[in-house]
């Protein structure tokens, strides 16, 4: 008598009209499938009679097959939290995971919260994307944590020499020095810049050490006067520049260590009758969809966001497999808008 083969995924897929990776899916209790397409999926699964070794598949794996986005909240004027610049990575980091056959499981997460305890340990993702941190001196003991957890993470942010983990950032410095040189050529001299220079922020510091160091190429360097903390919102922005101009020390140019700093700076240097760029030139960084419909127009540094979330979902997966894994630094370009050019 000849035995009839054994069912397969594949067989699940095609009688249920749906995709391989998303029987794997249903198959191992994945809550990222509704709830339709699990009960086709299992009333096949049970028509075929097909069985789950599910000790089998978690010894041979280990793996939830999810991965976890972790969104740090942001201090921003509504109920989002989010930095928008961020936003511009989502659909990349999911299409990446898709590419890649994993779920992706996102979550908002204050930085008080013992979130680095939680995911992995308790199989909820094989491994984490950090975006935003805030303060990287309070977040570093974190991290230095999961690292000593063996927990698998990858995080946005600056790439230095002692961290704990890995990072994808942008090339902060070069950026730093794009901006000031663009300003430079545009006959500005007296630059200030709107941001927290300090190891407390280290891309902000990245991004005044570059424009720092093209002013000294030329003689000149940021007026200590000139340097305001602030971090990435309007509304630190505007306090900013409010600052700036009580100090009273002369300058021609504003270098915003992020778009919404720079726009919120802009707010402010129009209340007290400045014009930009004719009194004084506004340069932003990260090229947020807002920074091309602001008035004027937001010259600003872009950063590869769609390379950015292909390399974070290709990194954390190398970590998972267990393979080498390093960190990358992705160049930026500058993005010439009316805030800086009068022509």
């Amino acid at each position: 008598m000849t035995r009839k083969p054994k069912a397969t995924s594949i067989d699940i897929a095609h009688r249920a009209g749906v995709s391989q990776a998303t029987v794997s899916r249903v198959l191992r209790g994945s809550p990222l499938v509704n709830a339709q397409t699990r009960k086709r999926v299992e009333d096949v699964a049970r028509e075929l009679n097909y069985k789950v070794d599910r000790h089998a598949s978690s010894l041979r794996t280990q793996r939830s097959g999810t991965l976890a986005l972790l969104l740090f909240e942001d201090p921003t004027p509504d109920d989002s939290h989010i930095n928008p610049f961020f936003l511009s990575m989502l659909g990349s980091i999911t299409r990446a995971c898709s590419r890649q056959g994993q779920d992706l499981l996102v979550s908002f997460q204050q930085l008080s919260d013992d979130w680095h305890a939680d995911y992995e340990d308790s199989m909820k993702a094989d491994g984490l994307i950090l975006l935003g941190y805030g303060d990287y001196v309070l977040y570093r003991d974190k991290l230095d944590d999961m690292v000593e957890r063996g927990t698998h993470f990858v995080r946005w942010g600056a790439v230095l020499p002692d961290q704990p983990g890995i990072s994808i950032g942008c090339d902060n410095y070069q950026g730093g020095r794009l901006v000031a040189e663009h300003l430079i050529d545009g006959g500005r001299r007296r630059i200030a810049f709107l941001g927290d220079a300090s190891s407390h922020y280290p891309e902000f510091l990245e991004r005044y050490r570059g424009c720092n160091d093209a002013l000294a190429a030329t003689g000149g360097s940021i007026d200590p006067a000139l340097q305001v903390d602030a971090e990435t919102s309007e509304e630190a922005g505007h306090a900013a520049a409010c600052e700036l101009l009580r100090r009273g020390a002369p300058f021609d140019a504003v270098f915003a260590a992020s778009d919404l700093i720079a726009i919120g700076a802009m707010r402010a240097l129009g209340e007290q009758g400045l014009r930009i760029p004719e009194d004084v030139a506004v340069v932003g960084f990260d090229d947020i969809p807002t920074a091309r419909f602001a008035r004027p127009s937001l010259t600003t540094i872009a950063q590869d966001t769609t390379r950015a979330g292909q390399l974070l979902v290709e990194t954390l997966m190398q970590l998972v497999r267990d393979e080498p894994a390093t960190g990358t630094i992705l160049p930026v370009s500058l993005v010439v808008r009316r805030s800086s050019d009068p022509a």
